[in-house]
């Protein structure tokens, strides 16, 4: 059973995310599913229902569940798309040598849910990888973006992007102490995890594993309400969860598509990392 860790350094509401985001994602709650009550997790995992709900909110913002009033919360249709990528991270630690994953995209919380059953493993001593390397490419949202913005005139709005600079906090934040940890604790001889952000507007994800493969996805751009300062906004949202990844491998044809796709992202990544993105602490 899935038991809150005092010596965990993430707090309870965190640990309890974890738990359910590895069971959604590994699908242990089926799309469709309808998640326990609040009053039921807080007993499973020994914490207060506030607990429950907050860790619960936590999904909800990356997409995993929706809740519906007075009916709780179940878990969306669409999360499957991205069960694709994370056998391909799994595959990476369970190597045991080296792992390098490249993000660029808006968020980082796809990120944040596929690894944090690996990282999970290192720290119990399951994985044991050489090295760990994480570098996460954001957009600027300190300064005016296209996206997100207001509907339906598209303006730029320093709240709404205060609200998703929030939520790209909580993500790669959770990546990079993690991270930190497991190379404080000794328990990868290497473990980096780096955060930059570029001016430009978020309009797709991708991800690049140990450079021989990439998982590419556009972000539908959709108009919804969200909350800013208890009132409902209507913005439009560069929407990660509703992102199809398509996926590449290098093979040794070096002619073939996917080999020169798996290359050229790579350089992108690398051109942009070194030229105008700049270091962010989180």
């Amino acid at each position: 059973m899935d038991e809150i860790d005092i010596e965990d350094p993430r707090p309870p509401f965190q640990q309890v995310a974890a738990f359910l985001r590895a069971a959604i994602l590994t699908g242990t709650y089926a799309p469709g599913d309808k998640l326990p009550s609040y009053a039921d997790l807080a007993t499973k995992y020994g914490v207060a229902p506030m607990t429950a709900q907050k860790a619960v909110g936590i999904l909800r913002d990356e997409g995993l569940v929706l809740s519906r009033q007075g009916k709780g919360s179940y878990v969306r249709q669409r999360t499957e798309r991205s069960v694709g990528l994370r056998p391909h991270v799994e595959a990476i630690f369970d190597s045991g040598g080296d792992v390098a994953i490249d993000f660029a995209g808006f968020s980082g919380e796809t990120l944040h849910g596929v690894i944090s059953e690996p990282l999970d493993k290192v720290r119990s001593g399951r994985l044991q990888p050489d090295s760990l390397r994480i570098r996460i490419l954001l957009p600027d949202l300190s300064k005016p973006l296209g996206l997100p913005a207001l509907a339906p005139d598209g303006e730029d709005s320093p709240d709404v992007r205060k609200r998703a600079e929030r939520i790209v906090q909580r993500s790669t934040q959770a990546v990079v102490e993690t991270v930190q940890e497991l190379a404080a604790l000794g328990l990868v001889q290497t473990a980096t995890a780096q955060v930059r952000v570029y001016h430009a507007a978020p309009l797709f994800k991708m991800f690049l594993l140990n450079q021989s493969e990439a998982f590419f996805g556009f972000y539908p751009v959709l108009q919804h309400s969200v909350a800013i300062a208890g009132q409902p906004v209507e913005i439009f949202d560069p929407m990660g969860k509703d992102a199809v990844l398509f996926h590449y491998a290098k093979s040794d044809d070096p002619d073939a598509v996917d080999t020169q796709y798996v290359e050229q992202a790579q350089r992108w990544f690398d051109s942009v990392w070194d030229s105008v993105a700049k270091d962010v602490e989180l």
